[in-house]
């Protein structure tokens, strides 16, 4: 357990400086409207370095991979069952850097409402004790947090291991009501913001 811890934080390192607050979050963070694909052969960049991806590619126009993953309480979730729901699936390599904080707080706090008939989803490596801390230091309650580090069957069935660093990257999915993908966005540059309004508006475009 102490070596994940360590080799978490070394590698959020590399993807953001430390976790400084919610209320420190750079407003003038850039944000990337362009998609890299998912899957072994692409990558991704970190400060314009190249990054390699691993795993069998997500695919826009097919169902989202039975992958199982840890909820609240440790209990194991399956993210390959919506539950009859559209769902936004907002992924981020470690939600203690300031990139993936403000990803988080644009899902729980500029959706419009999409949250009252929308479920909305963090997936990360980090821990699921360390996920529950920052949606209580938050205060967000409308966003489901679930971690796969355990297993790594998320990012494996969807392409999305950034593999030298065992982290996900940063990537935004959409699914129907019948779990079936709609729109997705596998951020260029992993310190970028993805264009959470327009995975909205595919959301509200299945409604």
């Amino acid at each position: 357990m102490t070596r994940i811890i360590v080799s978490l934080m070394a590698a959020a390192a590399l993807v953001g400086c430390a976790h400084k607050g919610t209320n420190a979050v750079q407003a003038d963070m850039p944000m990337e409207k362009g998609t890299v694909a998912a899957g072994a052969g692409s990558s991704v960049k970190m400060k314009g370095n190249p990054l390699p991806l691993a795993g069998t590619a997500v695919v826009v126009g097919q169902p989202l991979p039975a992958a199982m993953v840890t909820g609240a309480g440790l209990k194991p979730v399956n993210l390959g069952d919506g539950g009859g729901k559209v769902r936004i699936i907002s992924v981020v390599p470690s939600i203690d850097t300031p990139t993936c904080d403000k990803q988080t707080h644009e899902l729980s706090e500029k959706n419009g409402g999409l949250d009252k008939q929308v479920e909305m989803i963090t997936v990360s490596m980090d821990l699921p004790f360390a996920q529950a801390r920052f949606a209580k230091d938050a205060k967000i309650s409308n966003v489901t947090f679930v971690s796969d580090y355990n297993m790594r069957e998320f990012g494996e069935k969807n392409g999305l291991v950034i593999q030298p660093l065992g982290l996900l990257a940063r990537a935004v999915i959409v699914t129907d009501k019948n779990n079936v993908v709609r729109y997705l966005q596998v951020v260029p540059e992993v310190t970028a913001l993805p264009d959470m309004q327009a995975a909205m508006q595919a959301a509200r475009g299945l409604l």
